[in-house]
């Protein structure tokens, strides 16, 4: 089978899409990438949410990316058909170029997320107002354009519009080769005496519940047996530094370089989720579960409906918004080693079974064969 990946999407900013094209060379397709990085995450293009007159920059960029894209693509066209285009994550308006460019090949959507649904967990748009309006119609032309869209969670799923629950497709966030790689050396046991290592990696977004963390850190200040590395920057970042202020024993690092990431993750014994009590972190399993599961390490996150699904009892999983429970569970784990070293071992297990990158997109694959064989009238 031959996929084009196609879009503005950013592999370094957005590991998910990587970790797809990743499974589908690995069950034996042939990946050709078309893609244009349009250089925005998703921390500029939500402040371009907030501050509209700044929209037409991202419109300057985003023709200038898909000039490109409109050149490599009758380029691709005096090549090989390719059996299916993928659009990258964030591909919102990717998607209508593409099914514009490949109008009789089927398109697969990876929808990680929708607008209107960071709009709302980021604070930026009430449920009735014309931000929120105007995500929304960004969400359904974008859906209006895919023959199959991928979501990852069962209730993102549900939260399709009823018109497009038939061509969805639920594929796990999953984590890359690398990621599994740096788990193969991971941390020593916890020694007598040396302090449980814990790290949280993030965009400090609501999503994340990133003041709830600040919070359990302040009530771990007094407790020599645990260390905690708090990487990234973001909305909630300066908050939660404030309300874990006390604590001496945590370190603060704003950026680490994507390939450097794993080995640090690996590097500690236990990973942190997410804790937020929003919408969104009600219905997300975060890329850091799946890559710290990878990494080896234990993994401390929020139960909810899809962490408590795909996690079961290889992490510990703490009521959202629960910072006491979030500290309890460190010191609990500080505490006891055997029960560490069962929960790390636990973790990798999981991730070995369902995380890895060819297991991940296996309902993809199946379910564009089924897409192909009931439209081939149209194709």
């Amino acid at each position: 089978m031959l996929w084009l990946a196609f879009g503005t999407y950013d592999l370094a900013r957005h590991p998910r899409f990587g970790v797809l094209l990743e499974g589908l060379r690995a069950a034996g397709d042939e990946v050709v990438e078309l893609n244009v990085p349009l250089q925005l995450d998703t921390a500029a293009r939500v402040a371009m949410l907030r501050q509209p007159w700044r929209l037409p920059m991202l419109a300057g960029k985003l023709a200038r990316c898909w000039a490109r894209l409109v050149a490599g693509s009758r380029r691709r066209h005096r090549g090989p058909a390719p059996d299916a285009v993928i659009v990258g994550y964030l591909g919102h308006f990717d998607v209508r170029l593409a099914r514009r460019l490949f109008p009789r090949t089927p398109i697969v959507l990876d929808h990680l997320v929708s607008a209107a649904g960071t709009a709302r967990d980021r604070g930026l748009a009430r449920s009735g107002g014309a931000k929120a309006a105007l995500m929304r119609s960004i969400d359904r032309g974008a859906l209006r354009s895919t023959d199959v869209v991928v979501v990852d969670t069962d209730e993102h799923a549900a939260a399709l519009p009823a018109d497009v629950a038939s061509r969805a497709v639920v594929a796990p966030v999953g984590a890359g080769a690398e990621w599994f790689a740096a788990g193969e050396m991971p941390a020593p046991p916890l020694a007598p005496g040396e302090p449980l290592r814990a790290i949280f990696v993030g965009l400090f977004t609501p999503l994340h519940g990133a003041r709830t963390l600040g919070e359990a850190l302040a009530a771990l200040a007094g407790d020599d047996r645990v260390e905690v590395t708090m990487v990234g920057t973001g909305q909630d970042h300066d908050a939660c530094r404030r309300a874990a202020a006390a604590n001496p024993r945590v370190s603060w690092i704003d950026w680490v370089d994507t390939a450097d990431l794993p080995a640090l993750v690996a590097a500690h014994h236990v990973s942190l989720g997410i804790f937020g009590t929003t919408e969104k972190a009600r219905n997300v399993v975060p890329n850091k579960v799946f890559q710290g599961a990878a990494a080896g390490c234990a993994i401390v996150t929020s139960q909810t409906s899809p962490q408590r699904a795909l996690l079961g009892d290889a992490a510990i999983l703490v009521p959202p918004g629960d910072s006491a429970a979030v500290a309890g569970a460190l010191r609990g784990l500080a505490a006891d080693p055997h029960r560490l070293a069962a929960l790390r071992l636990a973790a990798a297990k999981r991730a070995a079974e369902r995380f890895a990158a060819p297991s991940v997109v296996e309902p993809i694959r199946a379910r564009l064969v089924q897409t192909t064989t009931e439209s081939r009238g149209r194709w």
